[in-house]
């Protein structure tokens, strides 16, 4: 008998650190600046949910449509919405507006997670599962994409994250199931002393 499709209260937070790190049998992925949100999809139709709650489907109708045209009947993805500029780069002032010059893709769902598909809760189940959930469901979709994974070792994949322009990066133990709230299991780092520049975020001098 399929599970029923939980509803998360919380979802699961990473716990922010000062410093880069590296821990065996973690992933790294690109942090992006967004609105996080639940992306639920049952017989009674889809519901993009914010963190606090708030409904924001009709919000992101084409993000609510590429979600239900997704072939699984009952699905349920955690990611963020965000806008990207010219170079790639997640601006969060955008999702509300960008200047008419500036060259952006529509709203897109940054997915990280996979919490349950096809009748089964996979809350349980190791991230790495999940992911290999995650990226069969939305391969080949435009407006879905997986989150960008970075180096396997953590100061690498940093030094992608200063290379590129991230806002930082969120290291992820890839045994770990999925909790809600606040863990340990997922800590994000933040590039110190950045300002949103004409290149995305580049450092104060």
């Amino acid at each position: 008998m399929p599970a029923r499709l939980p509803h998360i209260a919380q979802p699961m937070a990473a716990t922010a650190v000062a410093r880069p790190f590296h821990h065996p049998g973690w992933v790294y992925e690109e942090k992006v600046d967004g609105w996080r949100v639940l992306a639920y999809k049952d017989a009674a139709g889809v519901r993009l949910v914010s963190r606090q709650g708030r409904d924001l489907t009709r919000r992101f109708p084409e993000l609510a449509a590429a979600v239900g045209a997704l072939e699984v009947p009952t699905l349920l993805l955690d990611g963020e919405i965000a806008v990207f500029d010219r170079l790639l780069l997640s601006r969060f002032e955008w999702l509300r507006g960008r200047p008419a010059e500036e060259t952006a893709t529509p709203p897109t769902l940054i997915a990280f997670d996979c919490l349950y598909a096809r009748g089964k809760d996979l809350r349980k189940r190791p991230l790495r599962v999940r992911r290999n959930v995650l990226e069969e469901l939305v391969d080949e979709e435009r407006l879905i994409l997986p989150a960008r994974r970075l180096a396997p070792d953590g100061f690498e994949a940093w030094a992608q994250v200063l290379e590129r322009g991230y806002e930082g990066m969120v290291g992820k133990d890839e045994a770990s199931s999925y909790t809600e709230g606040r863990t340990l299991a997922w800590l994000k780092v933040k590039v110190p002393h950045y300002r949103e520049g004409e290149r995305g975020w580049e450092p104060h001098r």
